[in-house]
């Protein structure tokens, strides 16, 4: 018995590839309706009986009627499943598969039941050959192919019934969506190969590798979100010709686009935008990334943007390259790339029936590359070359930008910056990632901030600190790297440095690029020995320390209760990633505020001097001075709230008047009263610390406790 190779995964018997495969299919229709899979919304799509008969006629007019004496299950289903199979004789036309009560549900499943039963004999003896063993890897990726298609045709007749019913209690995701990562990667380009290798499974337009030359570029690190969508809306996105390819304002006025598909408003006048999913209508999150645009949305976004869509060969180098530095290459949504779907040099069809799988359709539509949340684990590689016409857009398609030169990498930091913004205030609840507080200025108050008689958690964790240094130092080891998460002025720092000095070197991370070297030139006059190897960045995005640190063992250090600024899924996120970055054996040692009288806790960040409110308020001054915004900062007051329910500090920026702040064309509106959400802390106490370490694959070693108002320091083993 023959055996299917997959990457990250163990070798798999071609029956247990089989079974995996076609089981998933029987998964995805649990609970939904014979009308729910007989019926269909649109030309382009088929219902979801018809996609269950299909891939199971693919494996017995592909393989099974190849053997010798093969007697049909029933001739005539090669009339009704055939697709565009010319070769293969007359077939019904796509959009009237709708139109056809028969065969029913039931015969279909029969008829697969009848096809699984048959296959798995064949595999049991074994594949006949090469050839027969490419086919039966196609049928499997085909039937992939087509689960995807299913959930996207039964997304269209969901959103075609005025009931706008659930197909799902939740989305049928393949992995979470992951956490964006801000700001972009630069490539030099030059001479560069793609396509697939010869070895392993990969479509016949995937072949052969090919060399292309690239120009330097950059490409963002993560995809374009609902939020820059609706900024893109309110830009009067849908009513500027000069952003639309020709063709593309043409179908915006037939068909009378004003959102991607599946967004609609509550009102006809209505603001406020839904999103219809697999799960019913959803309210739009603007951090999540856009889905269901066309090639001809996507190129005036980028416009719009004043960037481009990459080519397909600059999208699949840099996930070659650097596929770390992307976040939801694969599981989100397909990216529209700028190149159309053509041979590549020497392409050479599949021989046999097979041949009409890709070539036929090599005119007129446009290239995708990644892959879906609704993709099969498994199915994408970075060599995939999905293709629809521009003007499609019921697909689960969206898109990342891309920029000529390495000018987009410099400009990571205030891109991301002005994306954050976007997005935080065209939320319900306008907030923005407490992140940007910290540039130099910010800094420099929040360092004010750890003086005042009210901020106890600096004084407290120093002296806490100053008590366990020593003893936990001589855990490090000779040669050990101390890698320090926001470090901002590194004073707590001079602590462990003064306990272990036989560390080898010093790794601060920050995300202000000043107050990094300012903190740097300081710990290298004050520690000559010591290397200091500053990295700007953001700790929530780490890399491993460079290798010019040495092989000694990591210490990572994440002091000030910053792990209290994160919401829980993010804290978890990021102390994963630090275990994974700092390797086997690491240790890290863990900054938390406890939870106290909330009386001590409000007069922590809302001190008597106004120093944290002036910190808060540095927020808008730097959107101003940054992104040309127009804030106010004395019109509005500083907030400091405890909220019970999630154990956290809350900190806000209330508008004292109602008002209009614009950044570039946008404008966003604050009433009297409302308020820009700024920051969170969260408390701790040992249970939950540890419950959190856990989470993320770490022991909790040791958890100090100094005096009231009390903090504490954890000391985690990965």
């Amino acid at each position: 018995m023959g055996q299917v190779h997959r990457a990250g995964r163990p070798v798999e018997t071609d029956i247990d590839a089989y079974r995996r495969v076609r089981g998933r299919f029987l998964e995805l229709i649990e609970g939904l309706s014979a009308e729910d899979l007989a019926l269909q919304s649109m030309p382009d799509a088929s219902p979801g009986k018809w996609h269950l008969g299909h891939v199971s006629w693919f494996f017995e007019t592909m393989i099974l009627k190849e053997r010798p004496g093969y007697v049909p299950v029933d001739p005539r289903l090669n009339l009704v499943f055939n697709s565009y199979y010319e070769a293969l004789g007359p077939r019904v036309a796509r959009a009237e598969r709708g139109l056809l009560s028969r065969p029913s549900l039931e015969e279909v499943l029969a008829y697969r039941g009848e096809i699984d039963r048959r296959m798995e004999t064949v595999l049991a003896r074994g594949l006949a050959d090469d050839r027969e063993r490419y086919l039966f890897e196609l049928g499997l990726n085909h039937e992939q192919q087509h689960q995807e298609l299913f959930l996207m045709d039964l997304l269209s007749l969901m959103a075609s019934s005025p009931l706008e019913p659930a197909a799902y209690g939740r989305e049928p995701r393949e992995a979470p969506l992951e956490r964006a990562r801000g700001g972009w990667a630069a490539f030099d380009g030059g001479l560069v190969e793609i396509g697939a290798e010869d070895q392993g499974f990969a479509f016949d337009n995937e072949r052969p590798v090919r060399k292309v030359w690239l120009e330097p570029y950059s490409l963002a690190a993560d995809l374009v979100t609902c939020g820059d969508w609706l900024g893109f809306m309110a830009d009067g996105g849908y009513r500027r010709s000069e952003l639309w390819l020709a063709d593309g304002w043409a179908t915006v006025k037939a068909q009378a686009w004003e959102a991607p598909l599946y967004w609609r408003r509550e009102k006809a006048d209505a603001e406020d935008w839904r999103l219809m999913t697999l799960a019913g209508p959803q309210a739009i999150d603007p951090s999540a990334p856009v889905r269901h645009v066309s090639l001809y949305e996507a190129d005036a976004f980028a416009r719009w943007s004043g960037r481009r869509l990459p080519t397909e060969a600059e999208w699949e180098h840099a996930v070659r390259s650097c596929p770390d530095a992307f976040s939801n290459l694969y599981g989100e949504a397909w990216q529209w790339t700028a190149d159309a779907y053509a041979p590549y040099p020497g392409f050479r069809p599949t021989e046999g029936t097979a041949a009409e799988y890709n070539g036929k359709f090599m005119a007129n539509q446009a290239v995708l590359r990644g892959g879906a949340f609704a993709t099969p684990a498994g199915h994408a590689r970075a060599s995939y070359r999905n293709f629809y016409y521009p003007h499609q857009r019921w697909m689960f398609s969206g898109l990342r930008l891309a920029a000529d030169g390495a000018a987009a990498q410099n400009e990571g930091d205030h891109e991301a910056f002005r994306r954050d913004m976007i997005e935080g205030l065209t939320r319900r609840q306008k907030s923005v990632s407490p992140k940007w507080f910290y540039d130099a200025e910010g800094s420099c108050l929040f360092e004010a901030i750890t003086r005042l008689p009210e901020y106890y958690p600096t004084r407290q964790e120093a002296a806490l600190l100053r008590r366990v240094a020593p003893v936990w130092a001589g855990r490090f080891g000779a040669g050990a790297v101390l890698v320090e998460l926001g470090s901002g002025a590194s004073e707590k720092t001079r602590i462990l440095l003064d306990a272990a000095p036989d560390l080898a070197a010093y790794v601060p991370i920050d995300i202000s690029p000043s107050a990094l070297a300012e903190a740097a030139a300081r710990i290298r006059a004050d520690y000559p020995e010591l290397k200091v190897l500053p990295l700007t960045g953001d700790f929530e995005h780490l890399s491993p320390p460079p290798p010019e640190a040495g092989p000694g063992r990591r210490i990572g250090f994440f002091p000030g209760s910053t792990i209290g600024n994160l919401s829980p899924e993010a804290a978890e996120a990021l102390l994963r990633s630090a275990r994974e970055h700092l390797g086997q054996g690491a240790l890290f040692i863990l900054g938390v505020d406890l939870v106290k009288d909330p009386s001590v806790l409000v007069a922590a960040y809302d001190d008597a001097q106004g120093v944290t409110a002036a910190f808060n308020r540095n927020l808008l001054l730097r959107a101003n001075r940054e992104l040309g915004m127009d804030f106010e900062p004395d019109a509005f007051s500083h907030l400091a709230i405890w909220n019970a329910t999630e154990s956290r500090i809350e900190m806000h920026l209330q508008a004292m008047k109602a008002m209009t702040v614009r950044l570039d064309t946008l404008a966003f509106r604050f009433a009297e009263g409302e308020t820009l959400h700024t920051e969170n802390s969260r408390k701790f106490d040992e249970t939950s610390v540890r419950t959190l370490a856990e989470a993320a694959g770490w022991r909790l070693q040791a958890f100090e406790v100094g005096p009231d108002p009390a903090v504490g320091l954890a000391l985690l083993e990965s």
